[in-house]
């Protein structure tokens, strides 16, 4: 096993050169994005992947004149290249950037702010990249003190204790694990189908999904397939980290690289299989390496639709073998929120992770651009074994305080963003969990 020490001192080399001098050399080309043009339409209901239109409201004339440019793009409907994604990025008007922000939410969502009651699970943090994802706080070899495996009958009970009678949603992802075939998640997958069958399943990272497919063998799409069959209702976002090449050296070096986290999203989509799509920020990269990400998302998103929200992930430096002391700021994690607002114009919804970025911040978020808070979680592992002191769950009512005191209207959802009406009809999962 790497000591610490050992693997901190290349990663610290490798970080001043990414965040201290300019680099020797220009950045690796990236594969030309398509046009920016989205494809046509095909059907006559308007599509929630549709760029969004414009704002005439908007006048340019009352913001800074650095960003007048950006505001006179977003009065028109005109996409953001990435020139103007870097200015967002650098500009020192961070609230009338939030005030642009928060006109294309509003133009998108009106006054509404979505959540949703679901329930994290993670079967195994026990992963073959333990050492190789520098970042990673949550990961663990087999035999190691703070490894965990759990039985199916762990998962359902997991499922059925803290998930209640009205979760509408299991969020599963786990390490890596070098001995479980794919059929042990098809076994778990069919099991929770059959105890809560009201409830969606969003299962499995990008990264998993790449395991599974080099483990058995198999293209991404008879994964996929075979999961979907036992079960999966959608995809998380988690994996894409950072794109560029050049970080993820530092940061991840050996795990799925940018071109296989995008064709794993892109076969779901074109199988109709839905995701989200997160960036992880903070870290070692630089402002051209997240405008690349962003980019290179909506390109994708231009190319195959399927991304219904984006969630920008903070970094914790707790307990991994980066070496970095720092947080990120609350400026940082605004900016990243409008940003994302501005530049992803074919991505529904714009995601402020309370587990991440405090309740509180959060709740500002949606001034920033943001229109959705995610959920009661229950019990979130990775980022608080990564330092976040936030608590563990919130409740229903939580949620919506926090969405009415920022001066919003909150909209219970499901998973694939349908309102979700309560009233005296049996809750969704509530019969199920008794016979867990």
């Amino acid at each position: 096993m790497p000591s610490g020490p050992r693997d901190r001192r290349p990663v610290r080399l490798l970080y001043c050169r990414l965040r201290g001098a300019p680099p020797a050399r220009p950045l690796q080309p990236i594969p030309a994005y398509p046009s920016s043009e989205p494809s046509p339409t095909v059907t006559a209901a308007p599509s929630p992947y549709e760029r969004t239109p414009p704002i005439p409201e908007i006048d340019p004339a009352r913001f800074p004149e650095p960003l007048r440019a950006i505001a006179a793009k977003v009065r028109g409907g005109e996409r953001l290249d990435a020139d103007d994604a870097t200015l967002c990025q650098t500009t020192p008007h961070l609230l009338h950037l939030g005030r642009l922000a928060d006109a294309v939410r509003r133009r998108r969502h009106g006054d509404v702010a979505y959540y949703n009651l679901n329930r994290h699970i993670n079967p195994t943090n026990v992963c073959v990249y333990t050492y190789n994802c520098k970042f990673c706080s949550f990961a663990a070899l087999k035999d190691e003190p703070h490894a965990w495996e759990m039985t199916h009958d762990e998962v359902y009970r997991r499922a059925a204790e803290q998930g209640g009678n009205e979760v509408t949603e299991f969020h599963i992802v786990g390490g890596l694990h070098p001995e479980w075939p794919m059929s042990w998640y098809e076994e778990m997958l069919r099991g929770l189908r059959e105890r809560f069958p009201a409830v969606h399943l969003k299962a499995f990272t990008a990264i998993e999904i790449g395991w599974f497919a080099k483990r058995e063998k198999l293209s991404i799409e008879e994964v996929l397939g075979r999961l979907r069959e036992a079960g999966l209702g959608s995809l998380p976002g988690g994996g894409a980290e950072i794109f560029h090449p050049e970080v993820r050296e530092v940061i991840c070096d050996g795990k799925l690289d940018a071109d296989e986290w995008i064709e794993v999203h892109r076969v779901a989509h074109r199988m109709g299989i839905e995701s989200n799509c997160t960036m992880l920020y903070g870290h070692v990269e630089r402002v051209e390496h997240r405008v690349d990400h962003l980019l290179r998302l909506r390109a994708l998103q231009d190319e195959s639709p399927g991304f219904n929200a984006f969630i920008p992930l903070a970094y914790h430096p707790e307990n991994n073998y980066l070496g970095l002391e720092h947080h990120t700021t609350g400026s940082e994690d605004l900016r990243q929120i409008a940003t994302a607002r501005l530049v992803l114009d074919n991505v529904p919804h714009v995601k402020a992770y309370w587990v991440m970025v405090t309740p509180k911040l959060a709740q500002v978020a949606l001034r920033f651009g943001a229109d959705d808070l995610d959920g009661t979680v229950v019990e979130e592992t990775i980022y608080h074994m990564a330092g976040a002191e936030t608590a563990q769950q919130l409740t229903r009512g939580e949620l919506e305080r926090l969405v009415r005191e920022a001066g919003f209207r909150p909209v219970e959802r499901d998973t694939l963003y349908r309102p979700i009406e309560r009233g005296g009809a049996p809750e969704p999962a509530a019969a199920a969990a008794a016979t867990a």
